[in-house]
């Protein structure tokens, strides 16, 4: 089956702040986790496989590299032995990028927010509204719930990606 989220994401210049906000606001912190998020080449979407101490996934995705609070179509599986799927995988279909970051996670019912330390890109911020673990919200109710934070946040349509950071890397590679 597959869920969405509503999503964005902006630069951080004051993790710290957001990181006040979301703990005055009642956030439940799930941790700090160090992930490596190891991207496959596929035809459609997205494919990668997410190895942290708090999450490991295998996440296919779709979205459209656009500003703005944008919906993201997803599948996931957890995934108990990620160093021999990530053998496998690139093996089968060949690695197309890694990103390294620490991130800390925050929820506040079933949107989920990140503060990132992305290596070779910097601090950034993320708000995802998902239907995950609510398949009873609807996009429409997902996308006020984005929009409301941003604006708890003070972050403004003008200061968000369209990128995610595998295809910043990949630019900054590329120059």
């Amino acid at each position: 089956m597959a869920f969405i989220n509503i999503e964005i994401k902006a630069k951080c210049f004051h993790p710290e702040k957001v990181e006040a906000f979301l703990i005055g606001a009642g956030a439940d912190f799930k941790g700090i986790d160090f992930q490596k998020d190891t991207y496959f080449k596929v035809e459609n979407g997205r494919l990668k496989l997410r190895q942290g101490n708090i999450e490991n996934n295998l996440i296919y995705y779709e979205r459209s590299n656009q500003s703005g609070p944008k919906p993201s179509y997803f599948q996931l599986v957890q995934v108990k032995d990620s160093n021999i799927l990530l053998d496998m995988l690139t093996r089968a279909i060949g690695k197309k990028i890694v990103v390294d970051k620490k991130r800390k996670i925050f929820f506040i019912e079933n949107v989920k927010f990140h503060i990132d330390e992305v290596v070779g890109l910097g601090f950034f911020v993320e708000i995802e509204a998902s239907n995950l673990l609510h398949p009873e919200k609807t996009e429409q109710e997902l996308q006020a719930q984005c929009t409301a934070y941003m604006d708890a946040l003070n972050i403004h349509e003008e200061e968000l990606l369209q990128y995610s950071y595998s295809d910043m890397l990949m630019e900054m590679d590329l120059q």
